[in-house]
C-alpha cells in the first residue's frame, strides 16, 4: 500500500496516489469548458452548421433511397395543412423525404416547416435544414410550447406541411409528448407517421441514440397511414401516434437490413 501523508489542517491522510489522479482530472475538466465556451461563439456555431450542412447534404444526396407507403403521401401531395412526424432519433435522416417529394410536379410551391427548440441546438439545427429547403418554427413540443404552436398554426393554417418530433428535444425518447396530437386536432390536420433508415450510418450515445448517415449507402424512408385526430378527446389518439411511429421504425430498420 503507498505511503500516506498526514494533513494537519485537514485531519485527513491524503495519498500520492489520489492526488495524481486528482490532478489529471482538473486539466480535463478545464478543457471540456473550454471547449463549451468555444461552442457557445456565434461565429463558431455558424461554421459548425455550414460544415454539418454541407456534409449532410453529400451525405443523404449520394444514398441510393426508397420510399415505402408512397400511397400514404397523398395528403403530402395535395394543399391542405398536414403534420409529418418523426422519432428524434431519426431527424437527421428526414430531409431525404423532401429531397425525393419535392421531384413530384404536384409538390412544386408546397411550404414545409420544422419545429425545432428555441435552445441554441435547435438553432443550429435550423441552419442545417434551411440548406434543404426547409423552413424553421421556433419552438418545441415541450420547451417554448406555446410560441411553437402558435407559429405552426399559424403555418398550417396556411396550408403548409409542419413537422415535429413527439419525443424532443429532450426526451424521454419515444414518448409522446401532447403537442403533437393538441396541434392535429385545434389545425384540423392529419398526422402523417414517418421513418427512415440507413445501411452506412453512425448511431451518436445520445439521450435518443440519434442516427447520423454515412456516405454511399442505401436509405428506406417509411411512411405509415394518416392519422386522424378529432377536437374532442384528442388525448385518446397519442398512444396510436406513438405506435405508428414505433411501426415505421422497424419497418424502416427491416428494410436495411
Amino acid at each position: 500500500m503507498p505511503a500516506s501523508r498526514y494533513d494537519p489542517v485537514g485531519a485527513v491522510c491524503v495519498r500520492p496516489a489520489s492526488l495524481a489522479i486528482g490532478a489529471a482530472r482538473l486539466p480535463a475538466a478545464r478543457a471540456r469548458a473550454a471547449m463549451k465556451r468555444l461552442l457557445r461563439g456565434v461565429a463558431v456555431r455558424r461554421a459548425l452548421a455550414w460544415l454539418l450542412g454541407v456534409y449532410l447534404g453529400v451525405a443523404l444526396r449520394t444514398t441510393r433511397w426508397t420510399v415505402q407507403g408512397e400511397a400514404h403521401l397523398a395528403p403530402f401531395l395535395a394543399e391542405g395543412p398536414l403534420i409529418v412526424a418523426v422519432w428524434h432519433e431519426r431527424l437527421a435522416l428526414m430531409p431525404a423525404l423532401w429531397l425525393r417529394a419535392r421531384r413530384r410536379t404536384e409538390v412544386r410551391g408546397r411550404r414545409v416547416f420544422l419545429l425545432v427548440s428555441r435552445h441554441r441546438d435547435g438553432q443550429l439545427l435550423g441552419t442545417i435544414l434551411r440548406r434543404f429547403g426547409l423552413g424553421v418554427v421556433l419552438g418545441s413540443s415541450t420547451r417554448g410550447a406555446v410560441a411553437g404552436l402558435k407559429g405552426s398554426l399559424d403555418r398550417l393554417a396556411g396550408g403548409a406541411v409542419v413537422g415535429i418530433t413527439p419525443d424532443g428535444p429532450q426526451g424521454p425518447a419515444r414518448v409522446c409528448a401532447p403537442g403533437v396530437a393538441a396541434l392535429a386536432a385545434l389545425a384540423g390536420a392529419p398526422v402523417l407517421p414517418c421513418a427512415a433508415q440507413i445501411g452506412w450510418r453512425v448511431t451518436l450515445r445520445s439521450w435518443d441514440r440519434m442516427v447520423l448517415p454515412l456516405p454511399f449507402g442505401r436509405g428506406v424512408v417509411v411512411c405509415g397511414p394518416p392519422i386522424a385526430v378529432p377536437r374532442a378527446g384528442w388525448q385518446a389518439c397519442l398512444p396510436a401516434i406513438g405506435a405508428a411511429l414505433d411501426a415505421a421504425a422497424a419497418e424502416a430498420d427491416r428494410a436495411v437490413g
